[in-house]
């Protein structure tokens, strides 16, 4: 029971919402009482969440005994607390691989893309982690990457907006988290925190926090006006998001800063409520 813990912490569940990213594509386009479009939609996200379990693996198989000499994580990662062996990490890598194999011949363009992801991942974990800004913009073209796996999926354009909103707002996410490592453990965490400093990276998040926020105006008034209701709620999630980072001193995990903060929550819920209220199809 302890391996199965061990295995199912390995893959870190917890932070496939960030897959939510695949079915933007989804509501935008207005296709979520399609049937199809919502399975299509759905099964991309599901092979997004195998693909990024499977990255977490080989990140945590290269890290292993840097992860023994942290305080933290060679307690709470399992292959550096011994909770589960590296032969049993690659048998599971083994099967996600299998899974996205199989996804190939359902979805092969959104395996594609998975596969450029993962590509990236593996490129990251063994060298390009330790460049600076690289390492930021790294993380936030997956999330790129994950928009557009859900227009694959569907086989839409997506508005060059939404490419550039997503990018900001994931650079922004990124840089809050380089911020937080940096604030709490200093360059100890991870070798290129020593490469950048607090006021840098706050820095960097007001500039793609603003970003996002221009750009997401811009793709809402020229490519879907009807939701310029949305709009005060995306500033308010970046006003709360950073009260979270600020004074509750979350943001190293912005699924944990998620999760953990009610109102931060209410609003994305509230965001989404919007945008399906907004674009749903009258009659």
């Amino acid at each position: 029971m302890t391996q199965v813990r061990g295995l199912i912490k390995l893959i870190r569940p917890q932070q496939w919402i960030k897959n939510g990213f695949v079915l933007a594509p989804l509501v935008f386009v207005g296709a979520f009482l399609d049937r199809h479009a919502i399975g299509q939609a759905f099964l991309s996200m599901l092979l997004f969440c195998v693909a990024s379990s499977a990255t977490y693996i080989v990140n945590d198989i290269k890290d292993i005994e840097r992860d023994r000499r942290h305080p933290k994580k060679s307690k709470s990662r399992p292959l550096a607390a011994g909770i589960v062996s590296v032969h049993s990490a690659l048998m599971a890598l083994a099967v996600l691989y299998a899974i996205l194999i199989l996804g190939w011949f359902i979805q092969p363009a959104v395996v594609q893309v998975i596969l450029v992801y993962i590509l990236l991942n593996v490129a990251y974990s063994f060298a390009l982690k330790h460049q600076p800004v690289v390492d930021i913009f790294i993380i936030a073209f997956g999330f790129v990457l994950r928009v557009y796996a859900g227009a694959q999926a569907l086989m839409v354009p997506v508005s060059s907006w939404m490419f550039v909103t997503t990018l900001c707002l994931a650079l922004y996410l990124a840089a809050v988290k380089r911020r937080q490592e940096l604030a709490r453990s200093g360059s100890e965490g991870r070798d290129v925190l020593q490469h950048y400093t607090v006021a840098l990276v706050d820095r960097y998040a007001e500039m793609a926090a603003t970003g996002a926020l221009v750009f997401y105006s811009m793709f809402v008034m020229s490519a879907r006006p009807e939701l310029v209701v949305t709009v005060p709620v995306v500033l308010f999630g970046l006003f709360r998001y950073w009260y979270v980072v600020d004074k509750m001193d979350g943001g190293e995990s912005p699924t944990d800063a998620l999760l953990a903060d009610t109102p931060l929550l209410l609003t994305v819920v509230a965001w989404i409520g919007a945008c399906l209220w907004v674009l749903w199809p009258i009659g």
